[in-house]
């Protein structure tokens, strides 16, 4: 399994909204004409589709905005603008404010990758309205997520069987399985999907964003990028420097490791938020119900996931929960403070031989909703970051990493480690060994990070800034816990965000908000 790394995982798979089949997004046969002046027919957004979680089309916003929704024209193929095209599946809602104060469209990217803009942007669209005062907000779906040609490798009976298999392998023959179930998951990808997985890189979508740029109107790009959306910004500004205008990056990648050195980032990072959400529980005036000290409660949690692997105890019928989906449960759970109260009532109950809420946290995590539909945020995941991930791993490697990632999370360490596994007999030979983001001459662009982040680590922020070059990224840390600063709520992130995007006022270097 790869890396926890659907940000805001539980936001898109409890909102589960995205745009259903008027929204095509599939490669056709059809030549691109002048794209950049493409006009686009923006509609009322319908249903999301099955492939993206189900629900409601998104309610209007305060005020009675509606979402609207289009698709973009954007070739298959980067190396060949002229050549077939894919649909780019788009929302916005327009701004609340004077039309002569307006600035643009701000873009959103909320990370994954994998992640659905289309379904995210109207779940947190309500905590933008300062921004919207300026702006249009804009978000997509990127190529081969949801309907922007969105990758398909297995269904929904297969995916069931493939979330609950052993992902900690103990023994010669637990490990085989996995990468023979891992080999088998990649093979459906290319039978299915084999046209447009050559063409879902980071690279490529960043040239669909400036795509987006000049068909929004836009001399230069305004862009607000989380987790995965930092990488994608960073390399967009490499690629296009100079149409860089205001951009925020928010719960930062750190865009000099490979894709182990990442996984060992992350390792560390949720095993800080367990320890954070540890403490918390038991120092709370009324008593912890999963432990007594903090040590009892990872030690208990330690002993659950012991005796899952051996023996499951019923989750969401007719399945049950694992050791697999337990962890990968707990970790969905600590993505956000907001959900440590469903993690201890889910260990509690997990207790008393009642794994349903932690599968639901594992469900969510996967994109598979209450009717047993996944959509393909993890095929997107999968897809996307083998395209771009140079390293192909082997059990040789994962063995040799163990004790690195066993001493950065006795909990997390074996599940991350044996996670690089995911690439393996992969179709499509990864771009690098980590994105090029060098932007010089590009606008300011705010970096945030949050020193309680367990899913892309607080270091990451600094190794950002560097890499994008010197004038470039102007580095805010915020003292808080879950992935990312800026929906914490948080007053003087707030501030800063929404002072350089509306007001062009650049913090200075090395704010901290707590």
């Amino acid at each position: 399994m790869p890396n926890p790394s659907p940000p805001r995982a539980a936001a898109l798979a409890l909102s589960a909204a995205v745009l259903s089949t008027v929204l095509t997004g599939c490669s056709d046969n059809s030549k691109s004409e002048d794209l950049p002046a493409q006009k686009l027919s923006w509609k009322d957004c319908p249903a999301p589709a099955e492939s993206e979680g189900g629900g409601n089309a998104p309610s209007p916003l305060p005020g009675g905005t509606q979402w609207q929704c289009a698709t973009m024209k954007a070739p298959l193929d980067w190396a060949d603008p002229k050549g077939d095209t894919i649909g780019i599946a788009l929302i916005r809602a327009r701004t609340s404010g004077d039309q002569s104060k307006r600035i643009g469209s701000l873009i959103f990217n909320f990370g994954g990758p994998g992640g659905s803009g289309v379904t995210t942007l109207p779940a947190f669209g309500e905590d933008y309205a300062k921004l919207r005062t300026r702006y249009d907000l804009v978000s997509f779906d990127p190529r081969g997520v949801g309907r922007s040609a969105g990758v398909k490798c297995e269904d929904d009976s297969r995916l069931d069987v493939f979330f609950q298999q052993d992902a900690t392998p103990d023994d010669t023959a637990e490990q085989k399985n996995l990468l023979n179930t891992t080999k088998t998951f990649n093979a459906a990808c290319e039978k299915n999907s084999g046209r447009t997985l050559p063409h879902v890189r980071t690279t490529d979508a960043a040239r669909d964003i400036d795509l987006m740029r000049q068909v929004l109107g836009d001399a230069k790009l305004h862009y607000f990028g989380i987790s995965y959306g930092t990488e994608l910004g960073g390399v967009y500004a490499h690629l296009f420097p100079k149409k860089v205008g205001r951009a925020v990056f928010d719960a930062v990648v750190d865009p000099t490791q490979n894709p182990e050195q990442s996984a060992l980032g992350q390792a560390r990072g949720f095993q800080l938020a367990l320890d954070n959400f540890a403490t918390d529980c038991t120092s709370k005036t009324e008593p912890c119900p999963i432990g007594d000290t903090p040590q009892d409660v990872k030690n208990r949690i330690a002993k659950l996931l012991k005796d899952l692997d051996s023996k499951p105890i019923p989750g969401v019928f007719p399945r049950q929960l694992t050791q697999t989906e337990a962890t990968n449960g707990i970790a969905q759970a600590l993505y956000s403070k907001d959900f440590w109260e469903y993690l201890t009532e889910g260990l509690d109950q997990a207790y008393s031989g009642d794994g349903k809420v932690l599968m639901l946290l594992s469900d969510s995590m996967n994109g598979r909703s209450q009717n047993g539909q996944y959509s393909n945020l993890y095929a997107a995941n999968v897809s996307i970051n083998c395209a771009d991930e140079k390293p192909r791993y082997t059990i040789s490697d994962v063995q040799a990493g163990l004790p690195a990632f066993r001493a950065a999370s006795p909990l997390f360490g074996d599940y991350l480690a044996w996670g690089m596994l995911s690439c393996t007999n992969w179709a499509v030979p990864g771009a690098a060994d980590h994105p090029d983001v060098s932007a010089t001459g590009a606008a300011p662009i705010l970096v945030v990070g949050n020193t309680g982040d367990p899913a892309t680590p607080y270091q990451g922020a600094k190794k950002m800034v560097d890499a994008l070059g010197k004038g470039v990224g102007v580095e805010v840390t915020y003292k808080g816990q879950g992935h990312g600063a800026y929906d914490s709520g948080n007053k003087c992130v707030h501030n800063a965000v929404n002072g350089y995007l509306l007001d062009g006022t650049v913090p200075p270097a090395g704010t901290v908000c707590t």
